[in-house]
């Protein structure tokens, strides 16, 4: 019983000792992550200190568009989960910010320009920049955007359902990242 009161009163300690409670986590989802195939994405963030937030995002779409009719099926599957941090000019949630992150994606696209399916797993780091403003004490609008790269295993089939495998590889990858325009809720 007591070594559960001496952790409770140190995270209270660890909590407060930097900021006040106010304003150190915050809730956002990127409303272009919705333009993507109604990919479901959200976002949680906790103020570590008064220009550091620590950061850790999903991206999930489950959706295929058209799986009835045969060459016109259209999918931009995913599953991806990062982790990482953000560096605030000014301070925590308002301003500029400036952001690393780790990253995993499981993806499985195809039907988008061409017939052509490709999925697979990727692995890699991020960087990122942008900017949060404040529309009220607790609701934030932010722009942004970001690369990332590293190793992407990947099939590549010549349609999305008859599974025809055309090419198979591992690969360097650098793609776009994190272009946003998110809301966030500032607790």
């Amino acid at each position: 019983m007591t070594a559960i009161r001496y952790i409770l009163i140190f995270l209270m300690f660890a909590l407060g000792a930097d900021a006040s409670f106010g304003q150190r986590v915050s809730l956002s989802t990127n409303l272009l992550g919705y333009i993507d195939f109604a990919t479901l994405n959200a976002e949680a963030s906790c103020a570590v200190s008064r220009h550091w937030s620590a950061v850790a995002s999903l991206r999930y779409n489950p959706w295929t568009f058209g799986s009835g009719r045969p060459g016109r099926q259209v999918q931009s599957r995913q599953q991806c989960y990062a982790a990482g941090a953000r560096y605030w000019l000014w301070h925590t949630y308002s301003g500029w910010w400036f952001s690393g992150k780790a990253q995993y994606q499981e993806y499985n696209t195809g039907g988008i320009l061409d017939p052509s399916t490709a999925e697979g797993d990727r692995f890699g780091i991020g960087f990122g920049a942008g900017y949060s403003y404040m529309l009220h004490p607790h609701l934030n609008i932010e722009f942004g955007i970001g690369l990332w790269g590293g190793y992407d295993s990947y099939v590549y089939y010549s349609c999305p359902s008859c599974g025809l495998t055309v090419d198979r590889g591992e690969r360097v990858f650098v793609l776009p990242n994190d272009i946003m325009i998110s809301l966030s809720y500032v607790f």
